[in-house]
């Protein structure tokens, strides 16, 4: 009688567990849970040196407080290492930056054939491109001009830059801008809180556009101002960190060369990761905070502060 009575019940949790299975498996997924969200990412060594490769078990993704899935990590390197970057200049800056166009045109012939480069100047709240981005470095690199350098350049570079991201078109490489300007906000004025600096950074994460930055003085008399220099030094280190770019500055100077910039940029733009992340589901959708860190003790993770994440489908 025990006997049966066991079997009977065996048979009747065997059922419940395929019961539940079948369950299961005829249960469509939630769409919102499947979708990942991309973000480029930089490895940087802490103390200087190599950059080891990262393996995506050496990687932890966090939204909020919360851990969340990596998808995939891609090396973009090889056949994976496709990216279009644009070299803009203030046009309201000091004429004496063409001392440092020798600086710019090497790093630009130093490119790999899978890089794209493009070359524009920032005036009146849009972008003068001067070069589309091309794999011919040569053409990009002769593309450069002496800045205006006068008072019809000047206005908002924030303008300029989130202009240009709107008319930047998709593609699968990675979009990254590097900045050469004071910062200045002619328009938004100086002070912590500048519409047009925030625009920007929702602009260029929604994107996930990376903006890099060197400092270099403008003209006039707003140029030679403590207060406003030490407000567009802050603009344009707040951009780069937000974005997951790096912004370099030697005091209020413009640097004598830009080799030592360029040359760390350029190892930043050789250690980059795609980092695929299934982020918590968001009804209405919007930006969330994200934290990616190295399980590598020497190795530190740079990306943006924020990811934008599409509504999700109704369940």
């Amino acid at each position: 009688m025990r006997t049966r009575n066991f079997t009977h019940k065996a048979l009747l949790v065997l059922v419940a567990i395929v019961s539940g299975s079948l369950t299961l498996e005829g249960r469509k997924p939630s769409p919102a849970a499947s979708v990942p969200v991309s973000l480029v990412v930089t490895a940087e060594a802490r103390h200087g040196g190599d950059v080891p490769l990262i393996t995506p078990d050496e990687v932890r993704v966090y939204q909020g407080r919360d851990r969340v899935q990596v998808a995939d990590w891609i090396p973009l390197r090889g056949d994976r290492a496709a990216l279009e970057l644009f070299v803009l200049l203030d046009d309201g800056a000091s004429p004496s930056i063409g001392s440092q166009f020798d600086d710019l045109r090497a790093f630009m012939l130093l490119q790999p054939d899978t890089t794209m480069v493009g070359v524009g100047y920032m005036r009146d709240g849009t972008v003068d491109i001067t070069q589309a981005p091309t794999i011919d470095h040569v053409a990009a690199a002769s593309s450069l001009r002496l800045p205006l350098g006068n008072g019809g350049a000047f206005s908002s570079i924030y303008l300029s830059l989130s202009d240009l991201i709107k008319r930047w078109p998709a593609s699968p490489a990675r979009h990254e801008i590097l900045v050469i300007s004071d910062g200045i906000d002619y328009f938004g004025g100086s002070g912590p809180v500048n519409s047009y600096v925030d625009t920007l950074i929702d602009d260029a994460q929604k994107a996930g556009v990376l903006i890099h930055a060197i400092y270099a003085n403008g003209v006039g008399h707003y140029a030679r101002s403590y207060w406003r220099m030490y407000w567009g030094q802050n603009f344009l280190s707040r951009v780069a960190d937000e974005t997951g770019g790096e912004a370099y500055f030697l005091g209020y100077e413009t640097a004598v060369s830009f080799s030592p910039y360029l040359s760390d940029l350029m190892r930043r733009l050789n250690n980059q990761y795609l980092l695929l992340f299934v982020p918590k589901p968001m009804k209405k959708g919007g930006f969330t905070s994200v934290k990616v860190k190295s399980e590598i003790p020497k190795v530190e993770l740079v990306s943006a502060s924020r990811v934008y994440v599409p509504p999700s489908p109704e369940m």
